[in-house]
């Protein structure tokens, strides 16, 4: 397999922790509904790898926000929710290049405030699942397609961080 056709999503099991300890833990994910046939195939593939490593899928809370930019605001109420503690949140959305400056801004905004997030004392990680690609069909191939899908790797990731100390 050459390396623009790698499957990205391809991890090692062993490198999890334990399925019982993932089954305790209560995960939240913000999808933006903007390129919906992208997003929800991101979370889809987040959703079921959460499931497939232990994660009790009556403790995934999932919602949906318009937009990309909208996703630092849901984390944010994630990780401050009073009546769950979260393990880990997942943000997943999907910027497309298009010919004005919107992408440049979105995904600036984005990052920044998910990087904030993370740098915050809320001892939540908060997982960045968005892909910022310069047409359609990149983006096809990081949500399902011959590169694996984003939306796994974010759930491998949660599970990481949630465990890593």
């Amino acid at each position: 397999m050459s390396s623009s056709l790698k499957n990205l999503s391809e991890y090692d099991a062993s490198s999890l922790p334990e399925p019982k300890k993932v089954a305790g833990q209560y995960y939240a994910v913000a999808v933006a509904d903007w390129n919906p046939e992208i997003t929800h195939a991101l979370l889809d593939g987040a959703v079921s790898e959460l499931i497939t490593n232990g994660a009790d899928e009556n403790k995934i809370d999932v919602v949906h926000v318009p937009g990309t930019f909208e996703l630092v605001h849901a984390a944010t109420r994630f990780c401050n929710c009073q009546s769950k503690k979260y393990a880990a949140v997942i943000v997943l959305g999907c910027v497309i290049q298009g010919e004005t400056p919107h992408f440049d801004y979105v995904c600036q905004g984005v990052t920044q405030g998910i990087s904030t997030l993370n740098s915050t004392k809320n001892n939540c990680p908060v997982i960045f699942g968005v892909l910022t690609t310069s047409n359609f069909e990149q983006a096809k191939e990081r949500s399902g397609g011959v590169h694996g899908n984003k939306g796994v790797e974010a759930a491998i990731t949660a599970i990481k961080m949630a465990n890593i100390f």
